[in-house]
């Protein structure tokens, strides 16, 4: 049995705030930004938006293509770090009900950046038990926890969210191989209050905004991207030359810079599109492999890594091989 991404979508923001815009909220320039990240804007919601209403909208357009109807579906996964309510219920369960998934199961994931790399391979398991297509959102909407005041983190996060269908399936290809790990020595290189620890209602003088070490993120960033990398092609018996596309965690391009020196091989291997969308943290790779696949630019049996880094400290990877099925009548409307 094979599991495939059959369907893929995406959802992103109306507004755009490019780095002038931003400049003129605090002491920083669009040249300093490009330069330290590789960032010229990002995408922000409006008010009356929330991570759910991003995740439905990608959801919509993945099932679409899919050819998939709600109710077909087993499960709906949500890979965020900034559900709608604070707890619960799951920003899934919101999804599910925005799209109709009544014969559905629904819970979120929570894995920070690295989150939807965790929760593809948590719906290729389920897979092996129900034969039912899953839904795997990657959504987050960073600018609602993000402090404005602070110029080291409020230029690089943005809002947005992926999805994909996945089917599993007898034709050769789909997700192969995945790497999943963590480290829970570094929990405080990157996090956020506002739990049980530490509620925001007996600490209101402690806005429950991203906290963030960027030094020892960015050392981590570049040794788990290669580590992952080279780890996925060992277990896939395959080397660098036999991968189209690497698609990364549009973190910051210095880090994928760096990663590819580290490797040897050049940036045209990595798709790259921070440039544009920022740090959408869960959603940065599902939005860029949606991307990159509405381009034309990905073939049948073309191999593909997903790799990803975030809080926690954790750190993912995905090895697959491009071979979905034909795209069905009504997707092609």
């Amino acid at each position: 049995m094979n599991v495939h991404i059959i369907g893929i979508g995406s959802a992103l923001p109306d507004r755009v705030l490019d780095n002038h815009e931003l400049a003129k909220m605090i002491d920083t320039s669009d040249e300093w930004i490009v330069s330290h990240t590789g960032i010229n804007k990002r995408h922000i919601v409006a008010d009356n938006e929330s991570t759910s209403t991003l995740a439905t909208r990608a959801a919509k357009k993945a099932l679409a293509q899919a050819g998939i109807k709600a109710e077909e579906l087993g499960m709906v996964i949500v890979a965020t770090s900034t559900p709608d309510y604070g707890s619960f219920p799951a920003t899934a369960c919101i999804v599910q009900k925005n799209i109709g998934a009544v014969n559905a199961g629904a819970f979120d994931l929570t894995a920070a950046c690295t989150g939807f790399v965790y929760a593809l391979d948590v719906a290729r398991g389920l897979l092996t038990n129900d034969p039912r297509p899953m839904l795997v959102i990657g959504a987050d909407v960073m600018s609602r926890v993000t402090d404005w005041k602070d110029r080291n983190t409020c230029i690089l996060f943005g809002d947005g969210a992926g999805a994909v269908v996945l089917q599993r399936s007898e034709r050769a290809g789909g997700i192969q191989h995945s790497i999943l790990g963590a480290d829970g020595n570094g929990i405080h290189a990157l996090y956020r209050e506002g739990g049980c620890r530490l509620p925001t209602n007996t600490a209101p003088h402690m806005p429950a905004y991203v906290q963030m070490h960027g030094k020892q993120v960015f050392n981590f960033a570049i040794k788990a991207l290669e580590s992952v990398i080279l780890q996925l092609l060992a277990k896939g018996g395959i080397t660098l030359n036999d991968v189209r596309w690497i698609v990364p965690h549009q973190a910051n391009v210095r880090v994928i810079e760096a990663t590819a020196r580290r490797l040897d091989i050049g940036m045209e291997r990595f798709f790259v599109n921070i440039s544009e969308l920022a740090n959408t943290s869960a959603a940065t790779i599902p939005l860029a492999l949606d991307q990159v696949v509405r381009e034309g630019k990905v073939a049948s049996g073309d191999r593909i890594i997903l790799v990803g880094f975030g809080a926690g400290l954790t750190w993912g990877g995905t090895l697959m091989q491009w071979n979905p099925p034909p795209v069905p009548p009504a997707a092609k409307a």
